[in-house]
């Protein structure tokens, strides 16, 4: 059984159909880059999946388990979605770090916000926050950032910001972490960093959607690559498939534009 089901997905904004019929599916320890021009649909179908927007059609399975039926009221309750999110880890563009927290209280903030919904823990607080902290440190340690724990956003570089940014994603244990241009706000000498610890990750047998612009990246990285145009799936296979021998025109279009701006 596939750990993400899609099946059916559309959205429209005003009389724009953004995603029309959209269905794939992602295995357990799958890598996925969603390549594509500005607007074909890729960002909204990656915050589709994830529920920052709430698809006008289709249905969303993560491990057999619906998470979303846009014909099922009962699936889009705002508090269950809320937890349904708690699947994904979402790293985005700008970073969005909380300006007012260090790099470690960044990692650290969404468990203790879910930590205070537990029924013991007031009785727990103290062990629940020392096991958060530790967890963090760790994670931080990952990204190579033990010495910025205690840095705020404003004292890191754009590529610890983005780390920082994917150790939090991280500390939540999701099914499946998402990506979205993570490179698009970096100067180019440190987008490496950051593709470096994405492709550490991809090593570690995690469940990876990443939407990307950077061509050699997703062709390295991914186990499938996805090419969108016009709120559909033109093309879904392989990077050898996708890059060297594509069947669709507007692929080859895409990805010769791509070349010659590279």
């Amino acid at each position: 059984m596939a750990l993400l089901e899609a099946s059916g997905i559309g959205k429209n904004f005003g009389d724009t159909k953004v995603l029309k019929d959209i269905s794939l599916t992602l295995e357990q320890g799958e890598a996925l880059a969603i390549i594509g021009s500005s607007g074909s649909g890729k960002t909204t179908l990656l915050r589709c999946l994830n529920f920052l927007e709430r698809p006008d059609t289709g249905c969303i399975r993560v491990n057999g388990e619906t998470m979303w039926d846009a014909a099922d009221p009962a699936t889009q309750r705002e508090r269950e979605i809320r937890k349904k999110r708690l699947h994904f880890g979402l790293v985005f563009q700008n970073f969005n770090l909380f300006p007012q927290y260090t790099a470690l209280q960044n990692v650290m903030l969404a468990g203790e916000l879910l930590a205070k919904e537990r029924p013991d823990y007031r009785a727990n607080k103290k062990a629940m926050h020392a096991q958060l902290e530790q967890q963090a440190r760790e994670l931080l340690a990952q990204m190579g950032l033990s010495e910025r724990a205690d840095h705020y956003p404003h004292q890191l570089s754009g590529g610890q910001q983005q780390r920082v940014a994917i150790a939090r994603a991280l500390a939540l244990e999701p099914d499946i972490l998402c990506f979205d241009e993570p490179t698009s706000a970096l100067d180019p000498e440190l987008t490496g960093e950051v593709l470096r610890v994405i492709k550490g990750l991809k090593g570690s047998d995690r469940t990876i959607i990443i939407v990307t612009h950077e061509m050699e990246f997703a062709k390295s990285i991914s186990d499938r690559v996805i090419f969108m145009a016009d709120g559909i799936i033109e093309e879904d296979g392989t990077p050898e498939q996708v890059f060297c021998h594509p069947r669709s025109a507007k692929t080859q279009q895409f990805l010769s534009s791509s070349l010659e701006h590279f």
